[in-house]
């Protein structure tokens, strides 16, 4: 185990923020469920204060599979223009050049799948990240140690661990009452996977860190999870492609957001992105490929790594 990072307690200068997905003008959100989701950022927040914890959640990124896209949604709209990303070299994140991700194998198995097809395919997904060309991160895999880990899941009540391990968490796949209860009812007909981003804040202040002085806020860990409430399927459009999802969720714990242009086809209401990416707010079918819009977007922010 690695000392400080097991138990959260990572020093002065941290917070958790939780991330959702960018809609196109969030300063005005009135949706019930992002005010939903903002109130359960609060109260998890003043869990972690309340803990002595250095970090806090800011932001939480979905992709939804119906009638609309899914979102970006910021504890704080103060931190809307602003960007967030590792600080290579981070003494408070084991002072190495690495990006560790761990997969919670105590809920490790998508619905409709065995075991070990859910996390052959969540592996090649990671494999593929680890892979792009333009740069070398690298991507190291930590053991999951028999953990149930998810900090979220702790602070709403529903299992996990008090403190992280991993940079990138793979939370593992939920029942539909875990994003119901975040969301409120109906989010688990719709939220197929969420990433949640916790950024290290100033223990004096509150306020979150840019410690590199990048005007970037500093992440301290991501947790990804799953929608049990869906079929999943190994490349297949329908039910949902495991890889796919495993693909765009890790491309936000990678600090890449949403993008392409949505529109609506009014015939039958389908969803369609221009162009069509990986990293669309919206699932639209099989894509095990990061290239174009996906890797361009990959490449701006890790081509320099670990150069600040």
């Amino acid at each position: 185990m690695r000392k400080g990072k097991w138990l959260g307690f990572l020093g002065a200068g941290a917070v958790m923020v939780l991330l959702v997905a960018q809609p196109a003008n969030p300063a005005k959100q009135t949706d019930p469920a992002v005010e939903r989701i903002k109130a359960m950022m609060t109260q998890m927040n003043q869990q972690l204060k309340a803990r002595g914890e250095n970090v806090r959640i800011g932001m939480v990124e979905y992709i939804t599979a119906w009638d609309k896209a899914g979102q970006t949604v910021y504890f704080d709209d103060r931190y809307l223009q602003l960007g967030h990303h590792w600080i290579p070299f981070d003494p408070y994140r084991y002072g190495v050049r690495d990006i560790f991700w761990l997969s919670d194998l105590t809920e490790g198995t998508a619905n409709g799948l065995s075991f070990a097809d859910t996390q052959a395919a969540l592996a090649r997904a990671m494999a593929t990240w680890d892979s792009v060309n333009c740069a070398f991160i690298p991507l190291v895999q930590l053991p999951d140690y028999g953990m149930d880990w998810g900090y979220v899941q702790y602070l709403v009540g529903m299992g996990g661990f008090p403190g992280w391990f991993a940079d990138i968490t793979q939370a593992g796949w939920l029942p539909g009452s875990f994003f119901d209860l975040l969301w409120g009812p109906g989010a688990s007909d719709v939220i197929i996977g969420v990433t949640f981003t916790f950024w290290w804040v100033d223990s004096v202040t509150g306020e979150p860190t840019d410690m590199d002085n990048n005007k970037k806020l500093d992440v301290a860990f991501r947790e990804i999870y799953y929608n049990n409430n869906f079929p999943w399927g190994i490349d297949t459009g329908w039910p949902v492609d495991v890889e796919t999802i495993v693909l765009h969720e890790t491309g936000h714990g990678l600090s890449l957001g949403h993008f392409g242009k949505l529109f609506q086809t009014d015939a039958n209401g389908k969803l369609h992105f221009a162009p069509r990416a990986l990293m669309n707010a919206g699932y639209t079918g099989v894509q095990q490929e990061i290239n174009g819009t996906d890797n361009a977007a990959f490449c701006s922010i890790w081509a320099k790594w670990p150069n600040k």
